[in-house]
């Protein structure tokens, strides 16, 4: 007989105590990167991000709970920054970006800790913030006309051109001058060591 579990106890029924523990593991990193740092606002999210992924995972046992967890967790940030952006004129595709970018520059996640992920408990300064720090694209592109010229690289540069070249042409040359640095090289290590 198995006991009820207590209300607010996580116990997936499908998958191995391991795989959920690094799928525990990774939702805190997740969260961690993304500067939630109280332990009771990580461990309320923890939780119920893994509560999802267990749900689905019991209907597909043969996925790996640590990418169900990664998955649910994006959906719900996707879902959250929905909500908080709202009338903004984001796009679907840019709204992922456009969220994490404003939280980071509102500092939101360690000014409103219990405010993250929860859509209900948002105050309207956290979201006038967030909206106020929304991505802005930079001027439009306009057309403009480049006139290739040569490029001046200067007479050192033109010198040792002309001696590579020269090397190149006559291998002899190259041997000779790499036997010359060779031998100066190596008077200079024993002019230096005596």
């Amino acid at each position: 007989m198995n006991p009820a579990a207590p209300e607010g106890f996580f116990r997936p029924r499908t998958g191995t105590v391991g795989a959920w523990n690094d799928a525990y593991v990774r939702v805190e990193d997740y969260l961690r990167a993304h500067r939630i740092h109280s332990r009771l606002q990580q461990s309320r999210l923890i939780q119920a991000i893994l509560e999802r992924a267990a749900h689905r995972h019991a209907l597909h046992p043969s996925l790996d709970p640590t990418t169900l967890a990664a998955e649910e967790t994006e959906a719900w940030m996707d879902r959250w920054f929905s909500v908080v952006l709202a009338g903004d004129g984001v796009s679907g595709e840019r709204l992922a970006a456009t969220g994490r970018v404003s939280l980071l520059l509102t500092d939101g996640a360690t000014r409103w800790p219990y405010s993250f992920l929860d859509p209900d408990a948002i105050p309207g300064e956290f979201v006038a913030a967030m909206r106020a720090s929304s991505i802005e694209a930079g001027p439009d592109m306009t057309v403009s006309s480049m006139v290739p010229r040569p490029i001046d690289l200067g007479v050192i540069t033109g010198a040792a051109g002309e001696t590579l070249e020269r090397f190149e042409r006559w291998p002899v040359l190259k041997t000779l001058a790499l036997w010359v640095v060779f031998m100066a090289t190596l008077g200079a290590i024993f002019w230096f060591t005596r």
